[in-house]
């Protein structure tokens, strides 16, 4: 049902590509990130949330046409549906369904963890699962994201004097770290890079109850403005003399790969948060073996592992080695 072309995913049977990485006539966009989810394509078809999301980002020309994913939709000789997939606002799911070969499910980016900024992730039973697998080796088991916010509490109440930088990507990071320390009772204001606000506000008009939200610029000119404050920027804001506004700034970074000590190190991170929106190693052999699909297709990131793994499963699997995802941002 599926091909792999220069393009990206091809689904012959319905004309259509899944999250093509360069333009193509019709593709359907799993979710916002700009990994996924690029111009220029003819016709796109995603939740209304991800293209509310793509014309942020790219502006409102950003396709000649749109369609809203609701509910199952006949695209050529099969039906396409889209399902949450809790990697952030608007990600999806997509089933492709066929009466002669079954359902094949791409899950695109996807989380089990709860996530108080999207919808959470929907078990769809498939014959053929194609998943990510960014954090695919068994080392990688992301902690309670609730206790990684209660060190970044608690370092704050250590630390006075000093800022508290979080470098937090764009679309879904940040307004879940936001959501966060909302949830552990950090009710005062947070203070957000103007990279941030447009996707925020965004949020906030989907319902995501962010609260109190602020510039991260100066009010008396003075460095102690910020001093004991929590501050939100995307971690490229770090390298720049931005962050030098700030009075004696820890530097905090919320990913799955602040696992990895030596990247936290590699960056100047003094206080890595191990906050990730996609699936670790658990969650990621739970959700085959919950949905025992027929087959599974791996891509996005560490193949070979859990291709093995599924080997000694005993179950089939494949790897798509699709260019372009070699490694996603979390």
């Amino acid at each position: 049902m599926l091909q792999t072309r220069q393009e990206g995913l091809f689904c012959p049977l319905g004309g259509f590509y899944i999250d093509p990485f360069r333009p193509v006539e019709k593709a359907l966009i799993t979710h916002g990130h700009a990994d996924h989810a690029r111009a220029g394509h003819g016709a796109v078809m995603a939740t209304a949330q991800t293209l509310d999301i793509m014309a942020i980002r790219y502006g409102p020309d950003f396709t000649t046409s749109r369609q809203v994913a609701k509910g199952p939709c006949r695209l050529g000789e099969v039906t396409v549906s889209f399902h949450p997939a809790g990697h952030v606002l608007g990600s999806a799911q997509i089933a492709i369904s066929h009466k002669d070969t079954g359902t094949t499910v791409i899950t695109g980016d996807y989380s089990r963890s709860p996530n108080p900024a999207c919808a959470p992730f929907e078990p769809v039973p498939c014959d053929i699962l194609v998943t990510e697998a960014t954090f695919a080796l068994p080392v990688f088991r992301h902690p309670d994201p609730a206790q990684e916010i209660m060190r970044l509490l608690a370092s704050v109440a250590a630390f006075p004097d000093r800022a508290h930088l979080i470098g937090a990507y764009a679309l879904g990071k940040a307004q879940r770290v936001i959501m966060l320390l909302r949830q552990a009772g950090w009710d005062g204001p947070i203070y957000i890079h103007g990279a941030l606000q447009k996707l925020c506000d965004y949020h906030i008009s989907q319902g995501i109850a962010l609260g109190d939200l602020r510039p991260a610029t100066m009010q008396t000119g003075k460095k102690s403005d910020f001093a004991g404050q929590i501050v939100l920027a995307p971690p490229s804001a770090f390298a720049a003399t931005w962050a030098q506004r700030f009075p004696d700034p820890v530097i905090c970074f919320a990913s799955g790969w602040m696992q990895v000590r030596a990247r936290a190190r590699q960056r100047g991170v003094e206080l890595p948060l191990v906050i990730s929106d996609h699936v670790d190693w658990p969650d990621l052999t739970r959700t085959i073996t919950e949905l025992n699909p027929d087959e599974t297709w791996v891509t996005h990131g560490r193949e070979d592992a859990l291709i093995r793994w599924c080997e000694l499963q005993g179950r089939i699997a494949r790897p798509l080695r699709l260019l372009g995802y070699e490694e996603e941002p979390d």
